[in-house]
């Protein structure tokens, strides 16, 4: 008791005299006070005052300890027979009304103090209610199978708190919104209707006993029409019924209803097996701003159906469903939710405080305005359990008459002016955040664009795949005008008119984008961008357009995480997946969600091509390193573990060597080691190597395959051992014996670039070791160098350079250096796998001079610069004469000349030296792989 007292912060003032006389008179032995805290309460609630006559002594007992004494008649709602319960729990409702009024009267409790007694007392309270309805028709044999204790688990079926019950959020006077559901995997399918009739009956009975008004009161008012479709389906439904309808049939509102759905009673682990089921429903893949004008007709057709949308007057103010209250705060919550949460599990969260804070930590809402809009929530929730507390009234409505506003500011122990004052500066900042939100950006646009364009063009549009929903041309139609706008203000805006023109073609479906664009406008300037800049970025984006979710994501201008990190946000991903094929979409979402990040960076000049090129293969490296395992996990359900040590992917060529493309294939190998194991021992057991080769056809498959999401990558396997006519997977034994006495120089030459990628460590050691003994041999230099001049002139009859644009093939370009860096490695048995380390070396032999060295990596680093540029402008060669302006600035700016004809000239002059370099350092070499070297 003296530490409720020492808390003690307000006391409600004297409303009514005679009424707070009556409530002292009731426990005159109490402090001082407690004393002024009865009777004030009674003074200003003739609810309380009730209260008080029926459970005085009770509750001066409580106050010794309020939150043990509420736990205690949590603990023993169902401690009676069946036929006392019913009194029992209008009890235990009373008393917890009673103490955790005064609590919160005092100040003593805070709002989730309050709110969650009531909503323990709740979830208790429909446990015993419900335990008796079921052991009911248990007893009568209606419930096939079960007995007695199965009642107190559920038997089979479950109570869904949702709304305010679901959060833990329960206001003074609550309604509880319940859904009951009951598993029909329980039973035999001819007991079905026997158990579906018995839980309705369950159900009706619970409901009866928590909502039927006594001669001692209810114990809570009991909502059952938030399940499907209430008016034709039964009080308790099938799971498998109740999925059926949410994945056809459901709506926004119902998503943004089991936000806050909690298993409250019954079998709990059915129930949030049930909610783990429906999660792909609640929690959409990408960026869900469509629902945001679904919460915005729901809010205004509340308000319309309410009366509620005039503007904000005191008498009277609906604090829940008003202007500027409760349920704006919590829409503006949950809708934000619904938009991220597909994406970030850490929004889905119950709470609307709690979501507020996580909303601001993700980004997603500014700290001022999570702040102040949870300050509002507890200003208005507190508001709202005065007017109800005065009669147990479930009402939300502010007083009509003077006399009703001074009641309140009594309970509150504030001034009337002061309380009105705060009040509409409260409501009213509410609405602003609030309606801003759904009323979409405020950034202005010019209305009409100055330039004129082609109309035959713009009247096609409607004809396209994208806009043909009513609701996609609607949203489109709001967006034309600022979209036209800045396609104006390009440099040539008809050259960005049909790049866009060529994206909107290309995009399948409009409504998820536009309603993105629509409330974040300043993603139209990149998405302009793109579109005018790389036709291949706006291809992939036509493709992949949820990609567009991660620039929303708070991180997507962050420094790069680089690949351990990587791999270990994939693998999170991966484990919150149930299913293989489910596991497969979630790594390409993910995937193309960086792989358009590192594409903006670059195009946006942040990064340049060399990181760019590192950050590219940082992700084929995570993804290969997240997928190998989980194909692996899929092919031995099936065929067993792997036998012996297991498999590793090498990566070859520009993956094994840290620098990829946007547009990169992944050159690898695989190399597996049976240790002696002939054949695995799973239910369809393969030999060692069938095991092998298959599993590394699945691993193909799973990276190659086109999905609901796409492809992943493209993978070449030609530079394992005997290339396209060898066996796919190939043994560490067979490998070694391979590479020591059959391999081809330019295998050897390839193997300076290999690097093991996934798989386990020791195999993967073992592989690196024989990798440094191959290349640590001595070499013949000349048959070496004879080798390399034999292999550039195969290369360069069967591919010529293909245009000055061609970064790739010819003389002096990217293969051509590539091919000396090798030789060079391999003469001197160098390990590192970069071009740079490789021209070293080929200096370090005498092979080029160190003049040239020098200059051949300048050479190469243009080359890549160009190559990287240009693949995230095309997938194929660029050609000058359709080169757009903005991709022509883009190059311009990447190779770091100051305009077109200078890079021109650069890359000419740069090819003609790179190749003389390259053509005097293996002159001698061409013909007679016996010369002795220089």
């Amino acid at each position: 008791m003296t530490s409720f007292i020492s808390q003690i912060t307000r006391v409600p003032r004297i409303f009514q005299s005679e009424q707070a006389h009556d409530a002292r008179a009731l426990m005159p032995d109490l402090p001082p006070e407690l004393g002024a805290l009865v009777a004030g309460a009674g003074s200003v609630s003739p609810y309380l005052l009730g209260l008080m006559h029926k459970e005085a002594a009770w509750c001066e007992a409580a106050f010794d300890d309020p939150a043990k004494a509420v736990q205690a008649v949590i603990a023993g709602a169902g401690d009676v027979a069946p036929d006392q319960l019913s009194s029992h729990l209008r009890q235990g409702k009373r008393r917890v009304a009673l103490i955790t009024g005064l609590a919160d009267l005092a100040g003593v409790w805070s709002l989730e103090q309050v709110t969650g007694a009531l909503s323990g007392f709740a979830d208790a309270a429909c446990q015993a209610a419900l335990v008796a309805g079921l052991q009911a028709q248990i007893k009568r044999g209606k419930l096939p199978g079960m007995t007695l204790e199965d009642a107190a688990t559920g038997a089979g079926m479950v109570v869904l708190a949702m709304g305010k019950m679901g959060a833990r959020e329960l206001n003074y006077s609550s309604d509880i919104d319940l859904i009951c559901l009951f598993d029909e995997t329980r039973f035999d399918p001819d007991d079905f209707h026997d158990a579906r009739t018995a839980f309705v009956r369950a159900t009706r009975a619970m409901s009866g006993t928590l909502n039927d008004l006594t001669g001692e009161g209810y114990v809570f008012r009991t909502d059952l029409r938030l399940r499907p479709d209430p008016g034709v389906t039964p009080v308790c439904m099938a799971m498998e019924a109740a999925e059926h309808y949410y994945e056809s049939l459901g709506r926004t509102w119902e998503r943004a209803a089991y936000i806050k759905a909690r298993p409250a009673a019954g079998e709990l682990a059915a129930g949030d097996r049930f909610l783990t089921t429906l999660r792909p429903f609640v929690w959409r893949r990408h960026l869900d701003f469509a629902a945001i004008q679904d919460a915005h007709d729901m809010r205004l057709a509340i308000r319309e159906h309410k009366g509620l949308g005039g503007p904000i007057e005191l008498a009277g103010h609906n604090m829940k469903l008003g202007r500027g209250g409760i349920r704006e705060i919590e829409f503006f919550t949950q809708t934000r939710q619904l938009i991220a949460g597909g994406r970030d599990p850490d929004l889905r969260l119950r709470g609307t405080c709690e979501g507020l804070a996580v909303l601001a930590d993700k980004g997603w809402v500014t700290a001022e305005v999570a702040e102040t809009l949870t300050n509002h929530y507890r200003a208005h929730r507190t508001v709202e359990h005065r007017v109800q507390m005065i009669r147990d009234a479930q009402t939300h409505n502010l007083p009509n008459t003077e006399e009703g506003f001074a009641r309140l500011a009594a309970m509150m122990d504030l001034d009337v002016t002061v309380l009105q004052k705060d009040l509409r500066q409260r409501l009213a900042e509410v609405h602003h955040l609030t309606e801003g939100f759904f009323a979409g950006s405020d950034a202005q646009v010019p209305a009409t664009p100055d330039h004129v364009f082609d109309t035959a063009t713009l009247d096609r549009w409607l004809s396209y795949p994208a806009l043909r929903s009513p609701r996609a041309a609607d949203l489109f139609a709001e967006l034309k005008p600022g979209l036209l706008a800045r396609l104006a203000q390009a440099d040539k805006p008809d050259e960005a008119l049909r790049a866009f023109d060529g994206f909107l073609a290309g995009l399948p479906a409009g409504v998820q984008l536009f309603s993105l664009l629509k409330i974040n406008p300043q993603l139209s300037d990149l998405l302009i961008d793109i579109v005018s800049t790389s036709p291949a970025l706006a291809e992939y984006l036509s493709r992949h357009a949820g990609v567009l979710d991660a620039v929303l994501g708070g991180d997507f201008f962050s420094d790069w995480p680089g690949q351990t990190a990587l791999a270990q946000a994939l693998s999170q991903v991966l484990q919150a997946e149930t299913d293989y094929e489910t596991r497969l979409d979630a790594t390409r979402r993910w995937a193309h969600d960086w792989h358009f990040r590192v594409g903006v960076h670059h195009l946006r000049g942040l990064i340049d091509a060399r990181t760019a090129g590192a950050q590219y293969a940082d992700l084929a490296r995570a993804v290969l390193q997240g997928l190998w395992p989980v194909v692996g996990d899929e092919f031995a359900r099936r065929h067993g573990a792997a036998p012996g040590r297991g498999a590793v992917l090498v990566g070859m060529g520009s993956l094994g060597a840290g620098r990829l493309t946007a547009t990169s294939d992944l050159d690898m190998i695989v190399i597996y080691d049976p240790d002696g194991v002939e054949q695995s021992d799973g239910q369809r057991p393969l030999a060692s190597r069938l095991y092998y080769a298959r599993l590394t056809q699945a691993m193909i498959t799973a990276m190659t395959a086109p999905m609901a999401q796409g492809r992943l990558y493209e993978v070449d396997m030609r530079l394992r051992p005997s290339g396209n006519q060898g066996p796919v997977a190939t043994s560490l034994a067979s490998f070694e014996s391979y590479q020591m006495g059959a391999a081809w120089v330019w295998e050897h030459l390839a193997l300076t670039r290999a690097d093991v990628v996934a798989g386990p460590a020791d195999l993967a050691g073992d592989v690196e070791d024989l990798r440094t003994r191959v290349l640590s041999r001595a070499r013949n230099r000349s048959e070496i160098l004879h080798e390399v001049a034999e292999m550039r002139t195969r290369l360069a009859a069967a591919k010529a350079a293909d245009g000055l644009w061609d970064a790739k093939n010819g003389p002096g370009r990217l293969q051509d250096i590539e091919l000396l860096a090798q030789a060079g490695a391999l003469l001197k048995g160098e390990t590192a796998r970069d071009i740079a380390s490789g021209l070293t070396a080929a200096c370090d032999t005498a092979v080029i001079t160190p003049d040239e060295t020098a200059f051949l990596k300048a050479a190469y680093d243009t080359c890549w610069s160009l190559q990287s540029a240009t693949r995230l402008l095309s997938a194929s060669v660029l050609r000058s004469d359709t080169l757009g302006q903005a991709a022509a600035a883009f190059l311009v700016k990447s190779l770091g000349c100051d305009s077109l004809s200078g890079l021109e000239t650069h890359l000419a002059q740069t090819y003609e030296q790179a190749g003389d370099t390259i053509n005097r350092a293996l002159a001698d070499y061409g013909d007679d792989p016996a010369r002795e070297s220089r």
